[in-house]
């Protein structure tokens, strides 16, 4: 994409500089936000999408920053990586729990259902979303094929999406650059309505 259409409010859980390039190849612009900013915040800056990026720590213990995203997601298309995904995982009404010895480095399967696909992917953390915790507007949309740990997650009536591992690690090398095109999908579809 020659220049950028789309806005993208990401906040920095400790976000990674690839992640910042692959918006930038869907074409979208990403306003990098402290890891503390309010909704109202977001609102201000009129984005088309937001972003939960990657990050340390157990997600449970963020609840200001769960309460502030259960307000961003009926308002934004969002997509959320690893920490990303805990965090809506538990704004969606799930409950995470701590892994025995987590998720560390790259060669991890994990199937799309929706396709059927497996891809090899790179991941680092020590939390998961239990789930059978998930209420029934929520779908678990990829599986890890080693322990079979919830690996995506989507909303069935909000545009909201995400997965546990790094799709910007590269690991496949590429097996999973498409979820930035599904987010470009959902802000564009968004845009038009």
């Amino acid at each position: 994409f020659s220049q950028a259409t789309l806005r993208v409010v990401a906040f920095d859980f400790g976000i990674k500089e690839n992640i910042l390039r692959q918006m930038a190849g869907i074409g979208a612009r990403p306003v990098v936000v402290p890891a503390t900013t309010k909704a109202e915040g977001v609102d201000a800056l009129r984005p088309d999408g937001v972003f939960l990026s990657n990050g340390p720590g157990d997600p449970a213990a963020l609840g200001y920053i769960i309460e502030q995203v259960k307000k961003i997601i009926p308002r934004y298309p969002t997509f959320g990586i690893c920490l990303g995904h805990q965090l809506l995982g538990i704004a969606f009404g799930g409950e995470t729990y701590k892994l025995k010895f987590g998720h560390r480095g790259a060669n991890h399967p994990v199937k799309d259902v929706r396709t059927t696909r497996v891809e090899i992917t790179s991941q680092n953390h020590g939390f998961a979303v239990k789930p059978e915790s998930l209420p029934s507007d929520v779908e678990v949309t990829h599986w890890n094929l080693n322990d079979g740990t919830v690996e995506g997650l989507a909303h069935k009536s909000l545009p909201c999406f995400c997965v546990q591992y790094h799709p910007e690690a590269s690991p496949g090398p590429h097996d999973s650059h498409y979820l930035f095109g599904r987010f470009r999908e959902l802000m564009l579809s968004a845009k038009k309505q």
